[in-house]
């Protein structure tokens, strides 16, 4: 058996089982993809707000707005 043929086998109970064949560059890429994807769950866990938060704080604030402005006193100065 030639040596880079020994190289790519394992020994599984006796049997042989040849090595999966991996792309180094592929390997790295996904591997860099699924820690950026993690990065960005942890951030959209502790940054992110859902639609219905951002309109619900958008609707309160324009209510307080209102009601400010309905309490305002407005000078007349002609």
């Amino acid at each position: 058996m030639p040596r880079e043929a020994k190289a790519s086998l394992f020994h599984d109970g006796g049997n042989r089982v040849s090595a999966e064949i991996v792309n180094l560059r592929q390997f790295r890429k996904q591997q860099a993809r699924s820690e950026k994807e993690k990065q960005a769950e942890q951030n959209r866990i502790s940054h992110g707000r859902t639609k219905a938060e951002k309109q619900l704080t958008r609707a309160l604030n324009e209510k307080a707005e209102k009601a400010l402005d309905q309490g305002r006193i407005e000078d007349d100065k002609t």
